[in-house]
């Protein structure tokens, strides 16, 4: 992130998919037996507006940790966009996908 991005400010768009094992929870209808995607979500929008960092890459890894962070889930995939990146020649988006799992 340069400068300018800090006091302008930048748009990110990110696309968290998490893998859980749904069979218990399917079986019980039980909202604690799975994921409640509401506090996964804040806890994403709090991580991403927590200290600021240059790379895209390192809020990718933050969201993958946070996500990681709820026992549920299993394996996580983040997408970070930055649709209005500061590139001189024509694009639709620049982002970055990472995909982590429990070790």
């Amino acid at each position: 992130m340069f400068d300018f991005e800090r006091v302008e400010g930048q748009e990110f768009v990110i696309d968290v998919t998490v893998a859980v094992d749904l069979a218990a929870a399917a079986a019980s209808d039980d909202l604690d037996r799975t994921v409640h995607y509401g506090e996964l979500a804040e806890a994403v929008v709090a991580a991403v507006e927590r200290d600021p960092v240059d790379l895209i890459e390192t809020v990718a890894e933050r969201v993958a940790a946070v996500a990681l962070g709820f026992p549920a889930v299993d394996e996580v995939e983040v997408t970070v966009h930055k649709p209005q990146a500061p590139i001189t020649v024509p694009f639709d988006d620049v982002a970055v996908t990472i995909v982590r799992s429990r070790a």
